[in-house]
């Protein structure tokens, strides 16, 4: 739709392909259990978190950086399509080991599989590339998997 939007009307509209991010302000405001649940936890808030498929690999970056792409795009003379994402994929079971890891608890004690949690159209495997942002506007990801 951005495309045709701007090709018929001539304006500047870029779209941009937004793999998965995380921040502080973005598990904010999610519900508490989605994304807060190691720290509730931790503070004797909540006793699980139930999930669904920790097989599914995702690309998960850095919010704060993603909005610089978006800024970027937008600074451009030309307006275009861009994915950004790291190019890297790590399992939700990864993610999850981080996380308790980091609140130095064993997540096997305290994560259910929940069968409501699995979408019927999983795709296993999400990962972008961000190569053409990196050449038309020199943005590449910092931020590391184990940071998040």
């Amino acid at each position: 739709m951005t495309v045709n939007y701007r090709e018929s009307y001539d304006i500047f509209a870029c779209n941009g392909i937004l793999f998965n991010h995380e921040s502080r302000v973005a598990g904010k405001l999610r519900k508490p259990q989605d994304h807060q649940g190691v720290a509730r936890i931790r503070a004797g808030l909540q006793d699980k978190l139930y999930m669904g498929n920790l097989e599914a690999k995702r690309d998960w970056g850095y919010t704060p950086e993603y909005v610089e792409a978006m800024w970027r795009m937008m600074q451009l003379d030309n307006p275009d399509d861009f994915v950004v994402a790291t190019g890297e994929t790590h399992s939700v079971r990864d993610f999850l080991e981080h996380a308790f890891e980091h609140a130095n608890l064993d997540w096997k004690k305290y994560v259910e599989i929940d069968s409501r949690y699995f979408r019927p159209t999983e795709v296993n495997i999400l990962q972008g590339d961000a190569s053409k942002a990196e050449r038309i506007f020199g943005w590449r990801p910092k931020v590391k998997f184990s940071e998040l």
